[in-house]
């Protein structure tokens, strides 16, 4: 089967489109053709952080397609199903959090290849109203902010949510899903191509990242900010979140190093809260949510597989609005 496989090098020069082994599925696995499969910035991190002394794999994390064989023990799945796969590995329960979620995708071989082998509970019917394309991308980025959003963070409608750094996948879902509740949303970006194309979706306003968030939003603070930036913008946010309000912590592009103001967490009684990727049952909530609104991923651009190294060009480059899409088949 063809598949872009990580060898070599650090970075995406690392990339390389080739022919691998297929393989079948095991006991309790299913194997899935794939037709689409999504860009994570998780896997820029991952081929950033890679030696040559590593073993080749195959990358990506999220996908969609056909299931074509199953294994042994395998229940109330059949070759011919439409699926979508949940790439978080083991996670069953809500509140059974691993100490590090296992993603699909690194180190097992991901969804950046014809086809890809994982556990029969990591599979999900496609929901009908979803185009290939749209079901290739939703899985990391949604699950991660529908956990962020609402297991974590409680968000309630009326409330006011803060989204650093829009233009990632978990960004402009975390967007969509906010505003179906009847939220308020308001995000911000460097770049004013991103804030003008950012006033496309359901968000009250788009905040300059280099200016004073606090000057601009005056009175109206906000309950809740999802925070996948870290110390770049992370001093801005004392300025402008209510008593009792919450930092929900997903990412950290911008370093691991933060300075906490105390005062500045006690005296208005903060939350600061960590959350990752989320377990099968949020995923299956997750879903629930996007047909029950009938929301559709941003999808930012298309790419077939072989040149999948021209869209991490894009990712890293920080030009997409929402996701970026691998046509496999």
């Amino acid at each position: 089967m063809k598949a872009i496989i990580h060898a070599g090098v650090q970075g995406i020069g690392g990339l390389q489109y080739t022919e691998q082994r297929d393989k079948l599925p095991g006991k309790g696995e299913v194997k899935v053709r794939l037709k689409t499969a999504g860009l994570n910035h998780r896997d820029l991190f991952l081929m950033s952080a890679r030696t040559n002394q590593e073993a080749p794999f195959i990358l990506g994390s999220d996908g969609a397609g056909i299931i074509e064989a199953v294994g042994d023990e395998v229940t109330h799945l059949t070759p011919g199903a439409e699926v979508i796969i949940n790439p978080c590995i083991g996670w069953e329960k809500t509140d059974q959090v691993p100490v590090v979620p296992a993603i699909l995708g690194g180190p097992t071989d991901g969804t950046f290849a014809e086809s890809v082998i994982v556990p029969q509970q990591n599979v999900a019917p496609k929901p009908a109203y979803l185009t290939w394309e749209e079901a290739g991308v939703l899985s990391l980025s949604a699950l991660t902010a529908y956990r962020a959003l609402f297991t974590r963070g409680n968000l309630q409608q009326g409330e006011h949510v803060l989204i650093p750094g829009i233009g990632g996948g978990v960004a402009t879902f975390a967007t969509l899903m906010a505003a179906a509740i009847g939220a308020e949303v308001s995000v911000t970006s460097r770049s004013e191509v991103k804030r003008q194309a950012a006033l496309q979706l359901p968000i009250a306003r788009a905040l300059d990242s280099h200016e004073s968030w606090e000057e601009h939003l005056g009175d109206n603070s906000v309950d809740l900010i999802l925070d996948s930036v870290g110390p770049a913008t992370f001093d801005q946010y004392f300025d402008v979140i209510k008593p009792n309000g919450k930092i929900v912590m997903f990412g950290a592009s911008s370093g691991d190093d933060i300075t906490i103001p105390a005062r500045a967490i006690f005296f208005p009684q903060l939350h600061i809260i960590g959350t990752s990727m989320g377990s099968r049952e949020e995923f299956i909530a997750m879903l629930q949510f996007m047909e029950q609104y009938s929301l559709h991923p941003i999808v930012d651009t298309v790419y077939p597989l072989k040149e999948t190294a021209l869209a991490f060009g894009r990712m890293e480059r920080s030009e997409q609005l929402g996701n970026i899409v691998i046509a496999i088949n």
